[in-house]
């Protein structure tokens, strides 16, 4: 029973600290995407996609804008 208790103690654990892990680099932002248009908005202020896209290449979008 001890050995049982250690394994699953054990595979808990790494769970956690996966998703540990997981959660700042994607629900985080997921569920508060207002906070990252903002920081989007105000790193591309002043760039005109047209000068810096290479041609024949999609411009930007919007990447939390929904399909």
């Amino acid at each position: 029973m001890a050995r049982l208790s250690r394994a699953l103690l054990i595979f808990g654990g790494f769970v956690t600290v996966v998703g540990a892990a997981f959660y700042p680099i994607y629900f985080h932002p997921l569920m508060h995407p207002e906070k990252y248009k903002k920081e989007q908005a105000v790193n591309r202020a002043g760039i005109i996609q047209e000068d810096i896209q290479p041609p024949g290449l999609k411009v930007w979008s919007d990447p939390f804008g929904r399909k």
